[in-house]
C-alpha cells in the first residue's frame, strides 16, 4: 500500500511496478466503488502481467465517500487525478513512466478531464462503460488517444458514448462489447474489456 499526499487529504493506493515497465495506468472508479473493485483488480492483474505498473486508490476519504453529492463532483475527482499524476511525477519509483488513465462510469469522466488539463503528461485514456458524457467541453481538449469500451446491452450510455466521441479530437476508438450490460458482469465480457485495454495501453506506451 502507498500513501499519496495531496493538498488537502491523504488518500491510500495500491502500487504495483513490474520490471521493465514503462508506462502506469492510473484508474478512476466510478461512484460507490473502491480501489478494491474486483473487476478493476482484475483489469489491473492483466495489465500487470503484459508489463504495465498499475496505481489502484480510493479518489475519495471514507468520510468523503458517505457524503453522495462528492461521488458525483467529477471537478473534485479530476483535481484528486491531476494531483496523484503530479505525485507519481515526482516519486522516483515512477517519475520515468508514461502516463495513462483507466476510468469506469464517473470515474471515466474525471479521467479525460485530467488527461485534458495534463496534455501531453497523459499518453493513453480508457474508459469502461464510463460517463465520457459528463467531462464536456473538455474533451475536443484531449490529446492523448482514447478508448472508450462500451457494453452492448448498455443502450443508454452506448448513446452517450457516441456523443462524447463525435466530441474528441484525438486518436480515438469506440468498442462495443456485444452481450455486456453497464458492470460488465456477464460471463467473459470483463475479459475482453482488459484485453481491450492492454492492447491500447501497449500501443501508446
Amino acid at each position: 500500500m502507498v500513501q499519496i499526499p495531496l493538498k488537502s487529504v491523504t488518500l491510500e493506493g495500491d502500487l504495483e511496478i513490474p520490471e521493465h515497465a514503462v508506462g502506469i495506468v492510473i484508474f478512476a472508479h466510478g461512484s460507490g466503488s473502491s480501489r478494491h473493485s474486483p473487476r478493476n483488480k482484475m483489469v489491473a492483474e492483466e495489465l500487470n502481467q503484459a508489463g504495465h505498473a498499475t496505481l489502484l486508490f480510493d479518489l475519495l476519504t471514507e468520510e468523503e465517500d458517505q457524503d453522495g453529492e462528492m461521488r458525483f463532483n467529477i471537478d473534485l475527482l479530476t483535481e484528486r487525478l491531476v494531483e496523484v499524476a503530479e505525485f507519481l511525477k515526482t516519486n522516483p519509483k515512477t517519475k520515468s513512466l508514461k502516463l495513462g488513465f483507466f476510468g469506469a462510469s464517473t470515474g471515466a469522466a474525471a479521467a479525460l478531464k485530467a488527461a485534458a488539463h495534463l496534455k501531453q503528461k497523459a499518453s493513453a485514456v480508457v474508459s469502461r462503460g464510463g460517463r465520457a458524457d459528463l467531462a464536456g467541453a473538455s474533451l475536443p481538449q484531449v490529446i492523448a488517444p482514447t478508448l472508450l469500451i462500451v457494453g452492448g446491452d448498455d443502450t443508454v450510455v452506448i448513446d452517450l458514448n457516441n456523443q462524447a466521441f463525435a466530441e474528441l479530437n484525438c486518436e480515438k476508438k469506440l468498442e462495443i462489447i456485444e452481450g455486456a450490460s453497464h458492470l460488465f458482469e456477464e460471463p467473459g465480457t470483463l475479459a475482453q474489456v482488459a484485453g481491450l485495454a492492454t492492447k491500447w495501453f501497449s500501443k501508446c506506451f
